[in-house]
């Protein structure tokens, strides 16, 4: 491991909170890997100075340490992720916090991410499926230069996984909905009757995604 690493994982233990880690398990920030407590406010501040440095952000994510994977994220260069990362990382994920990390703001702003999101998106594996949706939605933020069409393919997929039950995943499906609603007027339309063609599907998340997604959007 480099020095900068090195020195980056003390920096980071020396900030271990255990208040923060019992509170952030409370909301589902659960991992098997090392946590110190360390808000990704915190995390974003610490790694301003090593912005795109993506050689340091791979020695961070295989740390065992949830902060500095989250760090990794904060820190590397979209232009420089490949295919072969995007998907290693993602296996790699075992909460919520890991994957919006990743997509909401690194993984969205690389070449590939639409094909990853209509990919991960079929995958049973919850974390990786919520990466998807957790794509697409950070997709709708931050790629201003796509067209409409890259988001009306998302409707689909997202009335098609609507009917996941598992909290983490209709969570990231109605994110997504939400999102490319209100990135303009004309896709605001689309997700409201996506959401309308959602409520009639006979599963209670389908029926929860569709309701918070019409509040937000009508």
């Amino acid at each position: 491991m480099s020095p900068a690493a090195k020195k980056l994982l003390v920096h980071l233990r020396s900030l271990r909170n255990e208040r923060n880690i019992e509170g952030m398990r409370r909301f589902g920030l659960v991992t098997r890997y090392e946590q110190l407590g360390i808000s990704v406010s915190d995390l974003r501040k610490i790694g301003r100075p090593h912005r795109r440095d993506h050689a340091l952000a791979l020695e961070l994510w295989e740390s065992g340490v949830s902060e500095a994977m989250i760090l990794a994220a904060v820190i590397d260069d979209p232009g420089q992720v490949t295919r072969a990362q995007m998907d290693r990382w993602v296996r790699m994920c075992d909460n919520w916090g890991q994957t919006d990390a990743l997509c909401f703001g690194l993984f969205d702003r690389t070449p590939f991410a639409e094909a990853k999101a209509h990919a991960w998106s079929r995958r049973r594996a919850e974390f990786v499926k919520r990466s998807g949706f957790a794509l697409m939605a950070g997709m709708a933020v931050h790629r201003k230069e796509l067209p409409d069409e890259a988001y009306l393919r998302f409707l689909p997929v997202i009335r098609r996984e609507a009917v996941d039950e598992r909290n983490f995943v209709r969570k990231a499906v109605n994110w997504a909905l939400r999102q490319i609603g209100k990135r303009n007027p004309a896709l605001c339309r689309a997700a409201i009757a996506e959401a309308r063609r959602i409520g009639k599907l006979d599963t209670r998340s389908a029926r929860w995604i569709a309701r918070d997604a019409l509040r937000e959007l009508e």
